[in-house]
């Protein structure tokens, strides 16, 4: 089970949306195995396929090593569609393995209603809330190209960006393996 490099903010495979994933393969599985090797040897919780340079529409989500959630059980959604979002939108920091070392404070949905297949490509459906609920719209906008990052605005957005230009050139602080996209080295 190889780890994988994780692409650095604005990696062009993480601005591209996903394709869809037709039918599953002993590829797909072999990928969900390494995602999940890769994000809990980089102390993640979600990692989307992107991010390991795949342009699948596919992520998993482990919140087991959050305090609170130790029972909870790892999920892998292939192809999600969030159908709806509700409840107030809540402030809470989030961070990205794509974006290491920046924690921002980000306002989503408390509540939203997700279709999608599991590892064995059966049809589900999921309300989620909560920390859950965060940690799957933080994932599904990576599927759709967009980093938590990208709602910061004013001051918040000028504090950030010496940190995403070191980070797009390889310059991050970090204990995992980071890839490097030839299209953003000059």
């Amino acid at each position: 089970m190889p780890t994988l490099p994780i692409y650095p903010y604005d990696a062009q495979v993480l601005r591209e949306e996903t394709k869809d994933i037709g039918a599953p393969s002993g590829e797909l599985t072999q990928l969900i195995v390494d995602m999940f090797t890769t994000m809990h040897a980089a102390k993640g919780i979600g990692l989307a396929a992107n991010q390991v340079g795949a342009g699948q529409s596919l992520f998993v989500v482990d919140l087991s090593p959050m305090e609170g959630y130790e029972d909870s059980k790892p999920l892998v959604m292939i192809n999600p569609e969030i159908t709806d979002m509700w409840g107030d939108d809540i402030p809470i920091e989030e961070g990205c393995l794509s974006v290491p070392n920046v924690r921002e404070e980000i306002l989503r949905p408390e509540m939203l209603h997700i279709r999608y297949r599991d590892a064995n490509f059966e049809a589900q459906e999921l309300e989620a809330d909560a920390f859950l609920a965060r940690v799957i719209q933080h994932e599904y906008d990576h599927l759709q190209g967009i980093f938590f990052t990208d709602y910061l605005r004013g001051f918040r957005k000028r504090l950030v960006i010496p940190v995403l230009k070191k980070i797009k050139h390889g310059e991050a602080d970090v204990d995992y393996a980071m890839a490097v996209d030839p299209v953003l080295v000059d």
